[in-house]
């Protein structure tokens, strides 16, 4: 059982301030500067997690952020990453993926039924028709980690953009010298770490490094030029430099002219029968909880060794006060010697021998000091199996010898599987109550990969390293295949010059740095077991017979292993199982690792909280020039795309309602005045600006009269309709136009790639924010407007649909006379300065005459009674003009337009669906828009507009409907909100004024 050690110099923890937390309910108490994690290991608790597929009791593996034992629900938030959160106050702690609590998880029974379970098996059971909703809804039941709790507290995360010219990704030795080094080259540095203190492997280190880790720390910290992240991710790399970190409170997108990669190695498990036990970890692991936080990892300790960090751990724990009793070394009594290793100055036979006899004689007397401190040395000893007590921790630990055919550490070139030597009848039993694992490690080599880097095995080293560098990208350090702390030094320092070289400061380094002369890792830390629970990805429970039965089933590329057996897909991507689960395919193929590929590394390389990719929770909100006209006379704000638009004026004694029916009764009776400046408003130029309209939209408009309007209607290339509009010519050369309010941005974003693509003689302008417009709209309009313009607006002077430049209330204005409300109206667009005079004006003239104001919905009502379709409201993302019911607005002769190949295939298939009119039987009891229209027991349609028209007396409506539905005078069945059935039938449009009298003025 883990436990809290007495204080010491330069722990992280504050003993003076103490925490209270809760975890399952229970409460606890932690100090100050502990992670979650820390917390429940010095409280004694055997264990915090259930694993993902059988439901085991877990503790932590890796307290690196690394894998999933230590997430946790925390205040509502499911996910939180216990190895690195901080604990806080009263926070409230529970355990995710358990079904009825930890302690009692309902689910644990799954380990018992593993067997049952392998590899793939859900791609062949479960798949009849009759059984597999149900098993669908137990699976989906069972999967998944933490659960979203819509109680969770709302945090908003901004996002910010960084600039440097060298960023350094690692705090460790070879990361704290390349900062230094660049820096003093003149380049500006930013230097990134996940943990909260720089430093890395460098305070865990014994051969008197630990000074130099600190004067390295110093020197970064004083240094101007260099800005620290701790705290903070790198996520993930993408083009040109561009790194995404993530911190607990932001991602910052930091743009670099080089990168220096220092991003370090992973520990690897060593695989054997119940290595997931609570209890059994990383000795990486452990020397973190003790140097930080002074847990110690138990009373009893064991060491699964094949490397001299293993020896260097023990020392470690032993002088920080943990009692380590017994190292088991998978090694033979030889070294590790990673002769000729890649990047190493080929060496003669002399100088070969030195560099062996230095190796050996380094972790001699690593194990002579272990052994004088009364630890047992086992070589050529391996883990067979770790036992649980009754309450599921580690309470031993079986050994057995590893025949001679099993000694593969001295030459990595006879790859003779020393798992399947293992001797079991001659097994020991080691009393403990922790098992740490130091068999290897596994390059931290995602973020360079994703830069494009190249890596290549190294058989001497049992390590992927990089071997090709794109333009501006470097490695340092352990990455790099460099283990001894000088030379990680060194090697920083080379990286850190070059990248400042690359970036414009002062000449590249020429040095040349010799990777590691010992073997860091175990050729294969494999153990087989008869009865298995030897796991290779503990995200995923995944066994060392699991892969194997992937690869016999025909997946046995590194690739298709991965999907179809999961591996490396859980929160950890890989770090502790990717490189075990090559050299489980390798052993299966009868190859060595070197000629199997690693998975394709993608972003995120760690688990970002969606909020910080949210950002933060604001909306962009436009606002007209007249938005403080509107707030003065009551305006109730709605928004349409970016803007916010009175969705209707309120006036005191009146419902919503009542307000709504009101604006619509003075458009229709006397006059009313709505601002449309929200639209797009687009103005094109040049001789061949007809023909690029006749391009860009179904309608022919190089014919268009100077002085004249005429509908747009927008398709992408599949022939859907994405935008419509009113366009205008005001003179030979030179149209203006206007798009929707919610696609203004994207209709000239696009108009401007078709330009760029046909290479016409025209060019474009976007005036939406420089052009206000007004719509002055109703029986009494031309009467109320002649006296306030310059222009002739008589019916003869300004018919329909014509265009008029000149002056309105003493500004200049164009006149559009346009009829999207069904009544005599004019469209008059001023320079945006000139909006408030305009519309005060209007309002002045008009006002006595019953003038009223009108927003969006009284619009809506307006346009509905019309028959007028809204683009995204009355369509779809599939739907074409001809389902539109708006055929008319294509005209299908001309040579070209987008969308056109594919309006003649949809012609010819026929509509899938068709716009249609409808009236509600029942007016009291409306559907809402996207209810569904049901036919025969099946979906026919969905109801895209409905209305009461107090104009027309009934309810009305739009539907997008089965074509053979739509029949005037058929009768359909909408399904309401309660299931019920509204009955409606099939009308002609418009509602209103079908002869569009009203709107062209004329007597009836």
């Amino acid at each position: 059982m883990m436990y809290r050690l007495d204080a010491q110099a330069d722990e992280w923890v504050n003993r003076s301030a103490v925490l209270s937390f809760e975890f399952e309910g229970e409460k606890y108490q932690g100090l100050a500067g502990d992670t979650i994690s820390s917390a429940l290991a010095a409280a004694g608790v055997p264990y915090v997690a259930r694993s993902f597929k059988y439901h085991r009791r877990r503790h932590i593996l890796s307290f690196a952020n690394h894998d999933s034992n230590t997430l946790f629900q925390v205040d509502g938030v499911p996910n939180v990453r216990g190895d690195v959160t901080a604990l806080r106050e009263g926070m409230r702690v529970f355990a995710v993926n358990t079904f009825g609590g930890l302690k009692r998880d309902r689910a644990r029974f799954l380990d018992s039924m593993a067997r049952w379970l392998p590899v793939g098996f859900y791609y062949k059971a479960f798949h009849s028709k009759r059984w597999f909703p149900r098993w669908e809804t137990m699976f989906r039941a069972l999967t998944g980690l933490g659960a979203v709790s819509l109680d969770a507290p709302r945090e908003n995360t901004p996002k910010r953009y960084g600039f440097c010219d060298v960023l350094v990704v690692g705090g460790g030795p070879s990361g704290l010298a390349a900062a230094v080094a660049a820096a003093a080259a003149g380049a500006t540095v930013a230097l990134v770490d996940e943990a909260p203190r720089l430093g890395g492997s460098g305070w865990g280190l014994r051969d008197g490094s630990q000074a130099a880790t600190r004067a390295l720390a110093d020197s970064v910290g004083a240094t101007s030029g260099i800005t620290v992240l701790s705290g903070t991710v790198a996520a993930a790399y993408y083009a040109d430099h561009w790194v995404a970190l993530a911190d607990a409170d932001r991602l910052t997108k930091m743009r670099a002219k080089a990168v220096v990669f220092a991003t370090g190695v992973i520990e690897q498990p060593a695989v054997f029968r119940n290595n997931d036990l609570p209890g059994v970890m990383l000795a990486s692991a452990a020397l973190r909880l003790v140097q930080r936080y002074r847990v110690a990892p138990g009373t009893r300790v064991v060491m699964i060794a094949a490397n001299l960090e293993a020896y260097n751990c023990c020392l470690d724990l032993h002088a920080l006060g943990v009692k380590v009793v017994a190292v088991v070394d998978l090694r033979s009594a030889h070294a590790s010697v990673a002769t000729g290793a890649p990047g190493s100055a080929r060496a003669s036979g002399e100088e070969a021998a030195a560099r062996e006899k230095a190796v050996a004689d380094e972790e001699a007397v690593a194990v002579s000091a272990c052994e004088a401190l009364g630890i047992t040395v086992l070589r050529s000893h391996a883990p067979y199996e770790a036992i649980a007590s009754a309450d599921g921790m580690v309470a031993a630990l079986t050994i057995a010898p590893i025949a001679a055919a099993g000694d593969v550490d001295v030459d990595a070139s006879r790859n003779v599987d020393a798992s399947r030597n293992v001797d079991a009848s001659r097994s020991q039993r080691l009393e403990c109550d922790a098992i740490l694992m130091s068999v290897g490690w596994a390059a931290a080599a995602n973020l360079f990969l994703q830069a494009g880097g190249v890596t290549t095995f190294s058989t001497e080293l049992q390590q992927f390293i990089p071997r090709e560098f794109p333009a501006g990208v470097f490695a340092a350090g352990r990455l790099n295949g460099v283990y001894d702390f000088a030379a990680q030094v060194a090697d920083g320092t080379r990286a850190g010059t070059s990248a400042a070289a690359h970036a414009g400061y002062g000449a590249a380094s020429t040095a040349v740095v010799e990777r590691a002369q010992r073997r860091p890792s175990h050729i294969f830390p494999i153990i087989d077991h008869p009865k298995a629970k030897n796991f290779v990805d503990f995200d995923e429970d995944l066994q060392v017979k699991d892969l194997e039965n992937a690869a016999q089933e025909g997946f046995d590329s590194s690739e298709l292993m991965k999907r179809y057996s999961t591996v490396g897909m859980g929160p950890s991507q890989g770090k502790h199982s990717n490189m075990n689960a090559l050299r489980v395919l390798a052993r299966y193929l009868g190859v060595g690792v070197e000629t199997l590929g690693l998975t394709t590394s993608r972003p995120m390389y760690h688990p970002v909280p969606l909020k910080l990719l949210a950002g933060r929770s604001f909306y962009a909100e436009r606002r007209s020039p007249l938005d403080a006209e509107h707030e003065s006379l009551g305006a109730v704000w709605m928004p349409a795309g970016n803007w916010r638009r009175p969705e209707y004026y309120a006036v005191n004694g009146e419902s919503r309602a009542q307000s709504i029916e009101a604006e619509v009764w003075a458009v229709r009776n006397a006059v009313g005045l709505i601002d449309v400046g929200t639209l797009g408003k687009i103005e094109i130029y040049g001789p061949q600006a007809g023909e690029f309209l006749d391009r860009a939209y179904t309608g022919r408009f190089s014919d268009l009269k100077v002085g004249m309007t005429r509908y747009g209607l927008m398709l992408d290339d599949s022939g859907v309709v994405v935008d419509d509009g009113v366009i205008a010519r005001l003179s030979p050369e030179m149209y203006y136009f206007t798009t929707t309010t919610g696609g203004s941005a994207t209709v000239f974003r696009e108009l401007l790639r078709l330009n760029a693509l046909w290479g016409l003689d025209c060019a474009l302008v976007n005036v939406t924010g420089h052009r206000a417009a007004i719509n002055f709209a109703g029986p009494l309009s031309r009467e109320l407007l002649q006296p306030l313009t310059d222009l002739e607006v008589s019916e003869a002077a300004l018919p329909y649909l014509g265009a008029r430049v000149g002056r309105v209330a003493g500004v200049p204005a164009r006149l559009l006379r346009v009829g999207f409300v069904g009544e005599l109206g004019y469209e008059i667009h001023v320079a945006a300065g000139d909006a408030v005079a305009l519309w005060r004006a209007l309002c002045a003239a008009a006002c006595p005459r019953g003038l009223r104001c009108f927003g969006v919905e009284a619009q809506r009502v307006l346009r509905l009674e019309k028959g007028h379709l809204i683009i995204g409201q009355d369509t779809d993302g599939l739907t074409d003009p001809f389902e539109a019911s708006a055929s008319w607005a294509v005209s299908m002769g001309k040579p070209y337009f987008v969308g056109q190949r594919s309006l003649k295939i949809l012609k010819a298939r026929g509509p899938r669906q068709v716009l249609a009119g409808i009236e509600i039987a029942d007016a009291t009891r409306l559907p809402k828009e996207c209810h569904l229209v049901i036919e025969r027991g099946t979906i026919a349609g969905r109801v895209t507009s409905v209305v009461y028209s107090h104009t027309l007396g009934k309810a009305i409506g739009l539907a997008m409907l089965a074509p053979e539905l739509v029949r005037v005078g058929g009768d359909i069945e909408i399904r309401g909100e309660q299931g019920e059935m509204l009955k409606a039938r099939i009308v002609p449009t418009p509602f209103y004024d079908p002869k569009n009298a009203r709107q062209r003025a004329v007597t009836t």
